[in-house]
């Protein structure tokens, strides 16, 4: 068994979890630091830094953080503190709550965009084919 020394031992913030391709995982995950996923999740997700759903990945449930980007499938809520970057290949299905929200072109969102902060408030309902409009 290999001993750690108290002075070296990373912080939350800087652990980063991976979910590999070709891995599923049934059930809720829970970290203080970062999550990458290129696999798939089905459950809800609560990380205390950032979010990276791989082009590959999808996610059935519920995301919460501070930052997350967006590559591949997610069904459910998606709530960050921060920043959500939604990239051209991805596919929401699901409410989206976030402080500042990156959209590329391509990218698709069927669901309820809440700007402004993380906290649930009347949005705008975007569907498949349509573009917001201010």
């Amino acid at each position: 068994m290999a001993s750690q020394r108290s002075g070296n031992k990373p912080s939350p913030e800087a652990l980063i979890s991976i979910i590999g391709p070709g891995m599923t995982v049934v059930g809720d995950c829970e970290t203080e630091g970062s999550l990458r996923i290129e696999g798939n999740i089905a459950g809800s997700i609560r990380a205390g830094k950032a979010v990276v759903v791989g082009e590959n990945a999808w996610v059935k449930g519920d995301i919460s953080t501070q930052d997350a980007v967006l590559s591949g499938k997610v069904t459910g809520t998606i709530v960050a503190e921060s920043r959500l970057e939604v990239k051209a290949s991805s596919q929401i299905e699901g409410d989206v709550h976030a402080r500042r929200l990156q959209l590329e072109e391509g990218a698709v969102l069927n669901g309820t965009v809440n700007m402004g902060g993380a906290s649930k408030g009347t949005g705008t309902e975007i569907s498949r084919g349509e573009t917001p409009r201010s």
